[in-house]
């Protein structure tokens, strides 16, 4: 398996392949969204995160927003966020969402958070009270939740149900050999669970992502997308994982793109109602799209 793995795959010491390389962002509206952002000292993900995707997002009027600070309890080996204490929770932060997201005139919103474990509700509150803002400010906008596990415990994921936002997002990441190294405090299959429940539970869309380059392979990309259509996933997203400081985990591999073609054929024969499949592929990337 290793063998045809490595077919699809360009290794790191020969440096970021063209696929990569990133054009800076233009056009009217990215522009003017640009100006509001810089204006009204707005936060985004889009630009604390340098999306590669921010112009081609913010020109088709979706952006994403993280709730609950931006200092992390867990310390996952992919992920640039702060990890740390956090700060104490602002219940001011949903109006002040809300509010960014009419000034920029946002159509469709994505919202995140870093894990709160820290907290007894594990900040699922302000997350229920974030949705309840927007939707109070912005009535035809529509939302995704990209959310934390909340550990799986059942009565945070009914809040997030209860306000009913068009897509509840969580993401599996990685595939199951490498979830310890690489998200060390969660679990496979308690994410997988923590699908599953918001399914059967009111969901009316799911969605999950995975990185590539980890070390995985084929077989096991496509075995994480059968679990994750298992229990009833409607999107999947699927991109390439690059390192944000040489203390994260390394890149071992650049996939190509005939291989990020070759997974969003292969899930959608499996029955997703979308794919994203590429190397510039971010979790939010077309994600208006995926309400549809």
């Amino acid at each position: 398996m290793a063998t045809e793995a490595a077919t699809h795959v360009i290794p790191p010491k020969k440096g970021k392949p063209k696929w990569l390389r990133v054009k800076l962002p233009t056009g009217k509206k990215y522009t003017q969204l640009r100006g509001l952002v810089d204006k009204y000292d707005l936060h985004t993900i889009c630009t604390s995160g340098s999306c590669p995707n921010m112009g081609e997002c913010w020109g088709e009027g979706t952006a994403t927003f993280m709730i609950l600070g931006n200092v992390c309890t867990r310390s996952c080996g992919f992920c640039g966020v702060k990890t740390g204490r956090p700060e104490s929770v602002d219940w001011a932060e949903p109006e002040k969402v809300a509010r960014s997201i009419k000034i920029m005139q946002i159509k469709h919103a994505v919202l995140t958070s870093v894990d709160r474990d820290d907290l007894k509700d594990m900040g699922s509150i302000i997350w229920a009270e974030t949705v309840k803002a927007v939707r109070r400010m912005n009535p035809t906008t529509t939302l995704e939740t990209l959310i934390p596990d909340f550990q799986g415990i059942t009565i945070h994921l009914d809040r997030i149900l209860s306000v009913h936002p068009e897509v509840i997002s969580h993401n599996m990441e990685t595939v199951k050999r490498l979830t310890r190294e690489v998200r060390i405090q969660a679990k496979y299959e308690r994410s997988l669970e923590v699908l599953r429940y918001l399914k059967e539970n009111g969901a009316s869309r799911t969605k999950s992502g995975i990185m590539l380059g980890l070390g995985e392979f084929e077989e096991e990309v496509l075995q994480t997308m059968e679990d994750l259509r298992g229990v009833g996933v409607d999107v999947v997203t699927i991109g390439q994982y690059l390192q944000p400081s040489k203390k994260h985990l390394p890149v071992k591999e650049f996939i190509l793109p005939e291989q990020f073609k070759k997974y969003e054929e292969a899930g959608l024969a499996m029955g997703f109602r979308h794919v994203e499949s590429g190397a510039l592929v971010r979790s939010s990337y077309k994600a208006h799209k995926h309400i549809d």
